[in-house]
Parts: C-alpha cells; sequence; structure tokens
C-alpha cells in the first residue's frame, strides 16, 4: 500500500469519527433520545442524566466535554459503581495508553527515522511506500514491554471479595449430582441430612426444578398484557384510531388475547403448584451456610467417595445464573462442548473466505495484472487509494462486529450455568478466532499453503517465516486499527442500531419510555481490544508508524466505554475480576509472538547475535508466565480460607441477623416462582 492509501483510510476514518461524535454530542442532549443514550440513569431514576439542557442553552451545538469527565473519572469510581470486571476492562485501556505511550515516542524518535534513512530495496523507494517506515527499509547487516498487572488486580479481588462480604453466593454452593434419598426417595432430604451431619453451619438449601418452558410463558403473558393495554390507550385517545377500532377486528382481537392470557395464567400456576414441582426435581441443589469458611470449604472438598456423585462449587450471584442450564447432566454438557467446536471450526474455515478477498484487494497491484479490466478503477482520481486504504480495512471490520455475537450463541449451547462463564467462554473463543483469522490469515493469505507447507518440513525456519509475512503486512494492520479504532468506537457510542430502531418506533406504534438496557458486552470489547495490543506490541518495533495510531486508539476507546459503563450498559454481574487471567494470557501471547518474530527478524537482517540475545528474553517471559499461574492464577480459582474467616469475624461482630441469612438462601430462588406481575388478573403460585 503506498502513502495515499494510507492518507485516504486516515481521511476517511477521521471525517466519519468526527461526524459519529459531533451527531451522538446533539443527540445526547435531545429529551427523546434518552432511551438509546441514557438507559442505564433512566433505569435508575436519573431521567435527565445532567446532559438534558433547555433549548437554547447549547442543546443545537455540538461538545466534546463527556471525553473530559470520562478521564476525570477515578478508578474508585468505577470500581463503586460498575465492579470489578469494569474495572479490569478500564484498565486493559490504560495499560494500552501507558505502553503505547511510551512505545510511540520511542518509536517516532528512533525507529522510524532509522528505517527511513536506510538505503533499502530500491522498488520500495520508486514506490513511494509505507514500508520506508517499517523494518523492511532496513538492509542486512545494520546494526521489555511488560506491565506486570497481576498482583495489582489480585489485590482489588481479595479487597473486593472483602467488600461484598454480604453477597449471597458468599455464603452459598451449588451441589450436583445428587444421589435420591434411601428412606424418603427424594434429592432435598438427601440434602438436608448430608450437610447437617457434617456441617455444623449448614443454613437451608434450595432444590432445583426442570420446569420446562415457564419462563416463555411468563414472558408471553407479560406480552400480551402489554399489547392488551397498549390497544385500549390508543382507543380512548385519538378518535379516528376509536373509530378504526370500533369498525375493525380488532376489537375481537383484544377478546382472544384476554382469553389467551387467562389460559396462559392457567398453565403457570399448574407448573407452580407444590405436586408438579415434587415431579421435577432435579438433583441439583443450591446450600447455603451461617459461615463463609464452611461454604468455601464445602465449595473446595470432595463430599463423598464417589467424585460424580454429591459434587460442589461455589454458587454463581443469583443475578448471574442460567437457571435453565442447571438441569443439564454433566454428559449432555461433554456432546454440548464437541458440538459448539465443531460449529466453531466450521465459522473459522467459513472466514477465511472474507478474509482472502479482503487480501485480495490490499493486493490490488496483483490483480490487475492477473484481471486487467480491475485496471478500470484508477480512471476515477482517488479511487484507487480509497479500494485499496479504506474498502479492506472497512469489510473486515464488518465481518469482525459479527463473530462476538456468533460466539456469544455457540456459548450459549454448552450449558455454562452463569452468564459470566458463557461470557468469559464467548471471550476466549472470539480472541481465538481474531488470532487466527485477522492476524494470521492476514499474514499468511498471499501465500497460505506454500507457508504452511514450508513450515512443516522446515520448522527451524518458522521465525523467519513469520517476520518477513509480518513485515509485508503492516500497512494493512494500520488501517485496521484507523477503522476499528475511529470509526468502530464512535459507531459505538453513537449507537446508530437503537437509534434507528427508537426513530422508526417513534414514528410508527408511538414514543416508547422504555430504555434499551442491555448488559455490558465484554465478550466483545476484551477481545478486540486485545488483539489490537497484540498487533501493536508485534509491530512495535517492524513498523513504529502504528503506534501513534494505536495510543489514539486507546484514548479514544476509554473514553467511550467510559461513557457507556456511565449512561448506557448496565452491570448485570460481578465475577470479581475472572476476565483478568485471558486477558493476561492475551498479553503473555502477544509479547511470545512479537519476541518469536524478532528473532527471525534479526535472522532476516543478517545479525544472528541479536537473534540469539532475543531467546532468553523469551525464556524469562515463559518463566514469568509460569510464575504468575503459581502465584496469582490460584487466588481466581479459589476463595481464600483466610478472607473467608475474616468475613465471619466481621459477621460475628457486627451481628449477623436471621433476615441476612435467609436472604442468602432466598435469593436463590427462581424468578419463575415468584409471583408474576399481571396487573390485577394474575395469578398466584399454589405452592407460595
Amino acid at each position: 500500500m503506498d502513502a495515499e492509501g494510507l492518507l485516504a483510510s486516515a481521511a476517511i476514518n477521521l471525517g466519519l469519527a468526527l461526524v459519529a461524535l459531533s451527531l451522538f454530542s446533539l443527540l445526547k442532549k435531545q429529551p427523546g433520545n434518552a432511551p438509546v443514550y441514557l438507559p442505564r440513569r433512566m433505569a435508575a431514576g436519573d431521567r435527565s442524566g445532567g446532559d438534558l439542557l433547555p433549548l437554547g442553552h447549547g442543546r443545537l451545538t455540538p461538545s466534546f466535554r463527556w471525553i473530559g469527565a470520562a478521564f476525570r473519572l477515578s478508578e474508585e469510581d468505577v470500581l463503586r459503581r460498575h465492579g470489578l470486571d469494569a474495572l479490569v476492562v478500564i484498565r486493559l485501556f490504560k495499560f494500552g495508553i501507558k505502553c503505547f505511550t511510551v512505545c510511540s515516542a520511542v518509536g517516532l524518535l528512533i525507529l522510524a527515522p532509522t528505517n527511513y534513512t536506510s538505503e533499502g530495496p530500491a522498488d520500495i523507494r520508486r514506490t513511494n511506500s509505507m514500508e520506508l517506515f517499517t523494518v523492511t527499509n532496513v538492509t542486512r547487516g545494520s546494526n521489555r514491554l511488560w506491565v506486570p498487572e497481576y498482583e495489582e488486580i489480585t489485590k482489588r479481588r481479595i479487597e473486593h471479595l472483602k467488600h461484598h462480604s454480604k453477597r449471597p453466593d458468599q455464603y452459598t454452593i451449588l451441589v450436583r449430582g445428587i444421589p435420591a434419598c434411601p428412606d424418603h426417595g427424594t434429592y432435598g432430604c438427601y440434602v438436608d441430612h448430608f450437610f447437617s451431619k457434617h456441617y455444623r453451619t449448614y443454613r437451608s438449601y434450595q432444590i432445583v426444578h426442570d420446569i420446562g418452558n415457564i419462563e416463555a410463558l411468563q414472558n408471553l403473558a407479560s406480552s400480551l398484557q402489554k399489547q392488551i393495554k397498549r390497544k385500549r390507550e390508543t382507543r380512548k385517545c385519538k378518535f379516528w384510531q376509536w373509530i378504526w377500532f370500533k369498525f375493525t377486528s380488532e376489537a375481537t382481537d383484544i377478546c382472544r388475547q384476554e382469553e389467551k392470557l387467562q389460559d396462559i395464567q392457567q398453565s403457570i400456576r399448574l407448573l407452580q403448584c407444590e405436586n408438579m414441582l415434587k415431579q421435577k426435581e432435579v438433583p441439583v441443589a443450591f446450600v447455603s451456610f451461617k459461615s463463609q469458611l464452611d461454604a468455601a470449604q464445602a465449595a473446595e472438598m470432595q463430599q463423598l467417595v464417589n467424585p460424580l456423585s454429591l459434587t460442589t462449587t461455589y454458587a454463581p450471584e443469583p443475578t448471574d445464573t442460567i437457571w435453565k442450564n442447571l438441569a443439564v447432566p454433566f454428559w449432555r454438557m461433554a456432546l454440548y462442548k464437541l458440538g459448539v467446536f465443531i460449529a466453531a471450526f466450521l465459522l473459522t474455515v467459513f472466514f477465511t473466505i472474507p478474509v482472502t478477498a479482503v487480501q485480495g484487494i490490499v493486493q490490488f497491484e496483483k490483480i490487475k495484472r492477473w484481471f486487467p479490466p480491475a485496471k478500470a478503477v484508477q480512471l476515477i482520481p482517488g479511487l484507487n487509494s480509497v479500494v485499496t486504504g479504506y474498502l479492506p480495512s472497512m469489510i473486515l471490520n464488518g465481518f469482525i462486529y459479527l463473530v462476538p455475537f456468533a460466539m456469544l450463541g455457540m456459548a450459549s449451547f454448552e450449558g455454562c450455568i452463569a452468564n459470566s462463564q458463557k461470557e468469559i467462554k464467548a471471550c476466549n473463543m472470539v480472541f481465538y478466532f481474531l488470532l487466527g483469522n485477522v492476524f494470521f490469515l492476514s499474514i499468511l493469505s498471499g501465500s497460505l499453503l506454500d507457508q504452511i507447507g514450508e513450515s512443516f518440513t522446515h520448522p527451524k525456519d518458522i521465525p523467519s517465516r513469520l517476520a518477513s509475512a509480518v513485515s509485508a503486512q503492516s500497512d494493512f494492520f494500520i488501517t485496521y486499527i484507523l477503522t476499528n479504532g475511529m470509526s468502530g468506537f464512535s459507531l459505538e457510542v453513537l449507537q446508530i442500531g437503537f437509534l434507528t430502531w427508537h426513530f422508526l418506533k417513534a414514528h410508527s406504534v408511538g414514543q416508547s419510555e422504555k430504555p434499551y438496557l442491555y448488559g455490558f458486552p465484554y465478550y466483545r470489547v476484551v477481545p478486540i481490544v486485545s488483539l489490537a495490543i497484540l498487533i501493536g506490541v508485534v509491530y512495535a518495533v517492524v513498523a513504529p508508524l502504528l503506534l501513534p495510531i494505536l495510543l489514539i486508539y486507546f484514548l479514544l476507546g476509554y473514553a467511550v466505554f467510559i461513557n457507556q459503563m456511565e449512561d448506557v450498559y448496565e452491570i448485570t454481574y460481578d465475577t470479581c475480576g475472572q476476565y483478568w487471567p485471558s486477558i493476561h494470557h492475551y498479553i503473555f501471547l502477544s509479547v511470545t509472538l512479537m519476541q518469536i518474530t524478532m528473532i527471525g527478524l534479526f535472522g532476516l537482517k543478517s545479525k544472528p547475535g541479536a537473534s540469539f540475545a532475543t531467546i532468553p528474553l523469551l525464556l524469562l517471559n515463559i518463566l514469568f508466565n509460569e510464575y504468575c499461574k503459581v502465584r496469582f492464577l490460584p487466588t481466581f480459582h479459589h476463595r481464600p480460607v483466610q478472607v473467608a474467616k475474616q468475613n465471619d469475624e466481621l459477621d460475628e461482630a457486627e451481628g449477623m441477623t436471621e433476615g441476612e441469612l435467609n436472604d442468602a438462601i432466598s435469593a436463590y430462588k427462581p424468578p419463575w416462582m415468584h409471583p408474576a406481575n399481571l396487573g390485577s388478573s394474575s395469578v398466584q403460585p399454589l405452592n407460595l
């Protein structure tokens, strides 16, 4: 790619970003757009959010005060308002800002001038290629990037566990594979006898039921009631709509809907009755204790001689629990995992098509030699630069946008018992998908089969082949980061999809006051930002011009997602930092790839001494990762007995009330066991 192509991509992305951010600052101030831009604050009861101004007081002029407000928000505020998982995401952006600030200074002041002034290949200088600023322009013979935050996040996790010591999941465990009681033949009886005998602070249990589609029935009943209410209000409001209602079939439709609602309510009532629940019990239960220490020990220890019976784990948060998956047996989960693996593999293979097509557009010069009619693009001034500079990264980012949702859908079929587990699984799937398809396939797609074949026949040449392929694709990844950051983050804050739907809905069925409130998309943000870090770390030496672009990427992303956390997304769960081990692993892979690339790169430049000097750094990086696994990782998989004991002593000093203990187990009563809020026509379950 030449300089014109890169400048065209930068200009288009910068223009889109300025337009999108200006539109966002204007639209956010309009009261009618509060369900789109302030749903979290609306759900919390703050309808103004401090951004809705009277007409004539700046409501029609763009402003960027929200960016300054985002950078003024402290980590303690993020932790208090949104939890440790949200803070982990913010620390990921801060890591990128700190890392690439230093790297940009070194890259622009030292590496880029060194590369540019080297006597590189003649064809690079003739074509005005951006490779003038990369290590490709360095001739043969020309003469620690790591910020360990594991300890800081671990300390935060311990403090967070202490601060939220009254959470129900701190006193509760999940028990699966429960044998039937030999005397009474029920699962609940066995749980009660076993834990009351072996644990002094055992409190109570909540058995799980496989109740089928009762949640779907409750949602359908709620939807029907809203439809009936809306039609009745419409009939009262407008004369012509009342005439339409009177002389059409809508009156009959309401009667039918009311009859259907009554039938659904009766079905819900029958499913909630005590006799039906007894028939639907499954060998799974939530067990609560009066002591966090006993809960932690019970979750960690093997209860019976048979390790598959009465298995115990930490209970997820009540709001994080996927109730329908609790009834899935272990053997079926194994089949689900195999199916998800096959589906992810097929998606990965399918995705090679758009990536290969994108690389074909990037290598436009080759296409013109193979397909002469493509030269017609050059007849329009500037179109060639747009096609080679902006179009490939736009197409690739468009496909990448769909990948996290597809992976989340696949992870949903794996039988995870908590939304956090499902999203962490999807997060890992998305990252490795992007690593394979976007990074490796992009750098190898020019001669993919030849590269793979040569790598298998000459494995010792893998570092040099990787280094050569990485150097050749530096310009493409510059445009990818530009598009993903400038355009991607700007469209994220603009919420163009919800804004369009809100507009169409307001001009068809009427203005809606219901906020578009959804959980924070960790599964989408974490892997895509981690891929940007990987690209930046690998290309830190290879293409220094990428570094300041990455710095802008992380600065803009930080401001955007602080705003989204404050105003848009709901934090539905808090795993106390369980995302950090995955993020640490992604960064470890990034540094490892960078070091392997450097070994090959120095070899390509006939500097064997530098290649051998890099090998100890690679070994130290691997040893450091192993140290982190031993020193910090167990704290994320277990709850320290020391912390549990301290929390128990604090509860004893403060006087834990009977009501607080009852709340621990009542919180794990499934939503479908509570009375449905369906107005005056709602029914009460027979067993409540």
